[in-house]
């Protein structure tokens, strides 16, 4: 069977980043299953997931537009310290909040000043280039 819309997918993978850093891997543990097809993956790498097979393998490169976007400097924004946990002021900080619509947010500090904290909304992997190396392990 092939990777094809409305099919749950098994993926095991590997995700490095330019400098060969290895953000995340499936290996020694469980795929990665999702829908294809549902957007629920990042969009670059679906796309070059569709029409494989199970059992083949692939090396995909995914810039920044087709996977966590680019950095947006209005997602940086400046808030109180008294807004945030004070074990939570320190730069590196992972917090976890909801926006206005009830979607889980994760910003991270990084930078604690006098009376504020720094807070970056984007998302870590955001103006990254991604690096994969897939197989597919199953098609349902």
């Amino acid at each position: 069977m092939n990777v094809i819309t409305g099919k749950e997918i098994s993926v095991e993978y590997t995700l490095r980043l330019d400098d060969q850093t290895v953000v995340e891997s499936t290996e020694g543990s469980a795929p990665l299953t999702y829908k294809h097809g549902m957007k629920e993956i990042i969009p670059g790498l679906e796309k070059a997931l569709d029409g494989m097979a199970v059992g083949e393998t692939k090396q995909v490169t995914v810039d920044p537009a087709e996977g966590y976007g680019m950095v947006d400097p209005k997602a940086v924004v400046e808030v109180n310290k008294d807004r945030i946990p004070p074990d939570a002021q320190k730069v590196g900080a992972q917090l976890q909040g909801k926006d206005p619509e009830g979607r889980p947010i994760f910003p991270h500090v990084t930078e604690v000043k006098p009376d504020t904290v720094v807070l970056d909304f984007n998302h870590p992997l955001a103006g990254k280039t991604l690096h994969f190396e897939v197989k597919i392990a199953g098609v349902k």
